[in-house]
């Protein structure tokens, strides 16, 4: 871990417009009429609310149709704002949240791919899989501050560990226009 010389334009840009994103699911159920979105329980991968998204003005749909793409969207499972469901559940939230942090903050250091950060990796992963799986196979009920903690925490190194990818494929980029003069 080291302090960045430079700071990368492109970076610097994908940050904001991934803030942007994740702003955009605070912004929607804040601007949009109050309890007029609340159960939006359903499954990934499918579209479970069609005829709601076509409802909601133009930015806030597409936030609330990639939500329920992505996310199952379990009421008791979110956060609500303006008495308004938020796209995403509590944990997808988090983990948009910590991402967001996690690409902030490789925009000043220069994480290194190595057994450390490896580690590093695996500490902020392993709580967000031991509670959804214990969630998952009945051994308990997740609160969403529980939710929260853990999806901040995967988020955040989630967020770093992009920016590292990003940093291999620049290396490797350039060691192929250096060796192919």
């Amino acid at each position: 871990m080291e302090r960045r010389e430079k700071v990368s334009k492109r970076m610097v840009l994908f940050f904001l417009c991934f803030l942007f994103f994740v702003l955009l699911q605070f912004i929607s159920p804040l601007l949009l009429p109050t309890a007029t979105i609340t159960d939006l329980s359903g499954t990934t991968v499918f579209l479970d609310h069609p005829e709601e998204e076509h409802t909601i003005p133009p930015p806030f749909a597409i936030i609330y149709s990639l939500g329920d793409i992505l996310c199952h969207q379990k009421e008791e499972r979110s956060l609500f704002l303006n008495q308004n469901q938020m796209p995403f559940c509590s944990r997808c939230t988090a983990i948009w949240i910590g991402m967001a942090i996690g690409i902030c903050i490789a925009l000043f250091i220069k994480f290194e791919l190595n057994m450390r950060f490896i580690a590093l990796f695996f500490l902020f992963i392993v709580p967000l899989f031991i509670d959804g799986c214990g969630q998952l196979i009945g051994l308990w009920e997740s609160t969403n501050f529980l939710r929260l903690i853990t999806g901040l925490l995967a988020g955040i190194i989630s967020g770093i560990s992009l920016d590292c990818i990003i940093d291999e494929l620049r290396m490797v980029r350039k060691e192929k226009k250096f060796f192919s003069y």
